[in-house]
């Protein structure tokens, strides 16, 4: 069972990679100031090519979440920095632009410092519990939070703008993992399970994830945006698994520092992919040269 959890993992990871490089490329070129608000993604959700990119990075949510209902979150979570190398080659692919030693160098570290941190974490296959009322406070925190982060980040350079969204997208999301971990482990022996209150909190936070992270994506620094998202998404769930689900923390001195050594590393490396110098030009192009080509993509297209 194990095994198969995480086989289907890394499949997951794999797709959630190839979508986010496909919405990239659209989240970059629609129109809109340099953080655009809820509207930008229905208009995102009129492009092809990102209806696309979204049904691939759904399909690995799937994946992922039906990875989840049998295995613990801190075995499941590290499996997915592994789509971080292949969301930067694809990247690379799709805009044409040459990928950097820095850039698989900082993907690298990312990956390996946070499969670090998270395998260092106890491995629990305990059913998790979560009250209704409990699963409220934590979304709404995580909501507040993101909020800040929205609001202040037109103020903010690009590269930390990519940063910091993608972080507040990256708890949105890790919060939805950790929602889903317990509905999915209830609903293998009661399917009615699904049908909870955990459910609607789970979507709501999800959405607003999704909103965070493709304003990171519009800065131009996938590399750095992904990679942030990599390491905020499964540090939240792990975390939340760790002191809310019952399936601990690292115990022994030796552990500790180890977990610590390895978030540092990740941390560096997402550090170096913020800073890398080949940021998507599209993404610097003012707003009405983006809408132009927008409506000249539309007219090829059509």
């Amino acid at each position: 069972m194990l095994m198969w959890s995480v086989a289907v993992a890394l499949a997951g990871a794999f797709c959630m990679a190839f979508g986010s490089a496909m919405q990239e490329r659209d989240a970059v070129r629609a129109p809109g100031g340099s953080v655009a608000r809820a509207g930008f993604l229905l208009h995102l959700a009129q492009r092809p090519r990102w209806m696309i990119g979204t049904l691939a990075a759904g399909g690995g949510v799937a994946l992922h979440l039906v990875a989840l209902s049998g295995a613990p979150l801190t075995i499941i979570q590290p499996i997915g920095v592994t789509g971080l190398l292949f969301a930067i080659v694809l990247s690379a692919v799709f805009n044409r632009r040459r990928v950097r030693t820095s850039q698989i160098l900082g993907g690298l570290a990312v990956m390996v410092g946070l499969a670090g941190v998270l395998l260092l974490f106890p491995h629990s296959a305990a059913t998790p519990h979560m009250t209704t009322g409990v699963g409220l406070i934590l979304t709404g925190s995580v909501a507040a939070i993101g909020g800040a982060v929205y609001f202040a980040a037109p103020w903010l350079p690009a590269g930390l703008r990519a940063v910091l969204l993608a972080s507040a997208g990256g708890a949105a999301l890790g919060t939805t993992s950790a929602l889903a971990r317990v509905v999915a482990s209830q609903t293998v022996t009661d399917i009615t399970a699904v049908l909870t209150w955990l459910t609607v909190l789970g979507i709501a936070i999800a959405l607003f994830g999704g909103l965070l992270q493709q304003n990171a994506y519009r800065t131009g620094h996938f590399a750095a945006a992904y990679a942030t998202l990599l390491v905020a998404d499964p540090i939240t769930g792990a975390g939340i698994g760790a002191l809310m689900l019952g399936e601990g923390l690292p115990t022994t001195p030796q552990d500790q520092l180890l977990a610590t050594a390895s978030a540092g590393l990740a941390i560096l490396g997402t550090a170096v992919l913020a800073r890398a110098k080949n940021r998507n030009p599209e993404a610097a192009r003012p707003s009405a040269v983006r809408h132009e080509l927008v409506h000249q993509n539309s007219g090829e297209t059509s």
